[in-house]
């Protein structure tokens, strides 16, 4: 029987960046296999690398070794089958919320669909993130949750195979970003997307994750735990507080944190 392929592989990967003659090794023999529509979240401290790895798995940065595999073929550029949401939302502010999305549908898909389709594609992802109403609005004219609603919802235009988030959330206030979080977790419900995130925050981990790769300390940072959030979906946060399995899996993490926190104050 046919060994079954990862959908994405991180192979050894090393990340190291050379200054002044002399190299800074960031990431050192990082391996990891994520199936098609899991949400796997990357925690660590900061310096650990997180987003360096997320840009190598976006193409926008290249690995010194090893090797990025989607679909069993190599990562070297980006491409719109993995869309990056950063924490600046990084919109155009002399375009409105439409013209801001219909920017990347136009990029990604003007030989395949119609003025018409795209039109509809463009204001079916505003819908996703409940964001046609504001359609006509500038970024000035509306709020850091909703601008961050308008990146997730130009990234998912481009109906990429691997959703990227690099702390979407990190600048928003807390109110907005449970919101948030609740509308991604529908939205991976929906669409079934690959969802690699970034995050300094244990809760939203073990919240939105199905898996939490746990990142050593810098230099030469590398995975140091994988944990399973063995929690069914949908997730309804109110009920989870007191979930024995959110418990368990919430203190592996920050034991996991500060073990290694511990471990710099000691150095």
């Amino acid at each position: 029987m046919a060994r079954q392929l990862p959908y994405l592989s991180i192979e050894a990967v090393d990340k190291t960046f050379a200054r002044g003659g002399a190299g800074n090794n960031v990431l050192r023999d990082v391996s990891l296999s994520i199936d098609k529509g899991e949400y796997v979240s990357i925690i660590g401290h900061s310096g650990c690398g997180k987003s360096t790895l997320l840009n190598i798995i976006a193409g926008l940065t290249p690995a010194t070794t090893g090797a990025v595999l989607l679909e069993d073929r190599e990562v070297n550029a980006p491409g719109p089958e993995r869309a990056v949401v950063f924490q600046n939302h990084s919109l155009l502010p002399w375009l409105t919320v439409y013209d801001n999305v219909r920017l990347a549908v136009d990029k990604v898909f003007a030989a395949r669909k119609s003025r018409g389709e795209r039109h509809d594609w463009t204001l079916h992802v505003l819908e996703l993130v409940h964001m046609a109403h504001a359609r006509d609005r500038r970024p000035a004219e509306i709020s850091g949750g909703m601008k961050q609603r308008v990146g997730i919802a130009r990234a998912l235009a481009m109906e990429p195979k691997i959703l990227l988030l690099d702390e979407p959330f990190g600048a928003l206030d807390a109110l907005t970003r449970a919101h948030l979080q609740d509308q991604v977790m529908q939205i991976h419900a929906a669409l079934g997307n690959t969802m690699i995130m970034i995050t300094h925050d244990v809760d939203e981990a073990v919240l939105l994750s199905d898996r939490i790769v746990m990142m050593t300390n810098g230099p030469s940072a590398t995975i140091g735990e994988i944990l399973a959030v063995p929690l069914a979906r949908p997730r309804r946060r109110l009920e989870l507080v007191a979930d024995p399995a959110y418990i368990r899996a919430r203190e592996a993490v920050l034991k996991f944190l500060y073990e290694r926190h511990a471990f710099i104050d000691a150095a």
